[in-house]
């Protein structure tokens, strides 16, 4: 039996020749992009020293999918949704040349980094809805959960690969070594941007039915909200999604503050610091990838809504963890574990999203998650920024982990069909 065969037999979205070549670009571009997640917050603690900056730039970044998602999963079903992601991607290049450019000079500053966050923002709230709601029409319904698996695979060794990847930039270059990073995902973009002209959505079948003349994007919003109102299990998921993005995730926008101040050593300089800060992002990936291993594998497995319910209360736990821990070793254990629920949670919750949702709803009801998610994430990057900032970080994980632990114990108590849901 053929290697080819072998990979095709266990991951079925791979005898796709259009989603293989996307997902390979994919991956290039997704490690550049996690060399500057990492060194972007490096580098702006290293301007300013505010965990409150940290979150002003996690609210530019995540404003705008507060402001579009909504509209834009609308808008999205209307166009073409491969060019739509290949002028977004493009988009996002240009940003990190911007970057690059900025670092390598020697003049960038917060405000550049705040501006350049929301465009990035802005590309990215259209970009994710598309590339989302394209996936269905390049590998069909049938091998659509194990193409959601395999994208959470590369999208979590990317975290693994970027973050180790800009170790040497900040140890060996002492004075622009974010700008480099900066500089390495812009050319990653092209990885993506080129694979695309060649790929081809050929399950027409799957594309959502023109809309009727008469029927407005207003109308079209509305339609999709009333599905979400009256399907709990739908309901319920992005409500959840929301708890999570004010009070969850946007701790991972303080990591440069646990590895700097929570978890200081007698001796640490500014390289110390920031190598301690790209560990703890690559111990968060290798958690990520090794769920998104364990789904990829076992993508057929039916109980869903068990696996997200295991992935969000480990991810609490881990996160509570992490505020009692002073030990380097320990605390990159927890951020392990919060990884892999991270991942185990967030892609159980999307493939969920994605297979109850009819074809013609998928693009809004999609967008409304991430609406949820993500629009609710700059309020908790503002809110977790000034509670670090003026508490301390440790006080602030205690406080909103155990808000958003509470909070989704109640929803599970209250709707216990979430854990048993089955696709």
């Amino acid at each position: 039996m053929s290697i080819k065969t072998t990979l095709s037999s266990h991951f079925p979205a791979l005898k796709s020749r259009d989603f293989f070549i996307f997902w390979v670009g994919q991956f290039f571009s997704l490690i550049g992009t996690w060399m500057q997640n990492t060194s972007q917050p490096i580098l702006a603690y290293r301007i300013s020293g505010r965990p409150f900056d940290l979150g002003l730039i996690g609210f530019a970044a995540t404003l705008p999918m507060l402001l579009l998602a909504l509209p834009g999963g609308v808008l999205v079903e209307h166009l073409d949704k491969r060019k739509t992601v290949i002028l977004c991607q493009a988009l996002m290049m240009l940003q990190a040349f911007t970057m690059a450019a900025l670092a390598l000079m020697g003049i960038i500053q917060i405000w550049h980094i705040v501006v350049l966050s929301f465009i990035f923002g802005t590309a990215s709230a259209i970009e994710v809805t598309a590339r989302q709601a394209m996936l269905i029409e390049l590998v069909g319904k049938n091998a659509l959960p194990n193409a959601i698996a395999l994208q959470a695979t590369i999208f979590n060794a990317a975290r693994v690969l970027g973050p180790s990847l800009v170790t040497p930039f900040l140890l060996f270059i002492r004075e622009g070594g974010e700008g480099w990073a900066f500089l390495a995902n812009a050319i990653s973009y092209l990885f993506i941007i080129v694979g695309l002209f060649f790929v081809q959505t050929r399950f027409k079948e799957n594309k959502a039915p023109d809309t009727s003349p008469g029927e407005n994007l207003l109308q079209e919003f509305k339609q999709g909200f009333r599905y979400i109102l009256s399907t709990p299990s739908v309901g319920m998921i992005i409500l959840m999604s929301a708890i999570l993005g004010l009070t969850g995730f946007p701790f991972i926008q303080q990591i440069p503050v646990l590895a700097k101040d929570v978890l200081y050593q007698i001796g640490d300089t500014e390289t110390i610091a920031a190598a301690r800060t790209s560990y703890l992002y690559t111990a968060q990936g290798v958690g990520a990838l090794i769920a998104a291993l364990i789904i990829s594998f076992f993508s057929s497995y039916s109980k869903k809504g068990l696996l997200m319910t295991i992935g969000q209360f480990t991810f609490i736990a881990a996160l509570l963890g992490t505020a009692f821990s002073r030990q380097v070793e320990m605390t990159l254990l927890l951020v392990v574990v919060l990884g892999w629920g991270f991942v185990m949670q967030l892609a159980n919750m999307i493939t969920l999203i994605q297979l109850q949702v009819p074809n013609q709803l998928r693009g809004r009801v999609f967008s409304a998650f991430l609406w949820a998610l993500q629009g609710a994430a700059p309020l908790g990057s503002l809110l977790i920024g000034w509670m670090t900032q003026n508490w301390n970080l440790p006080i602030t994980i205690v406080i909103c982990g155990s808000v958003c632990g509470i909070a989704l114990l109640l929803i599970h108590m209250t709707t216990p069909l979430l854990r048993n849901l089955t696709i």
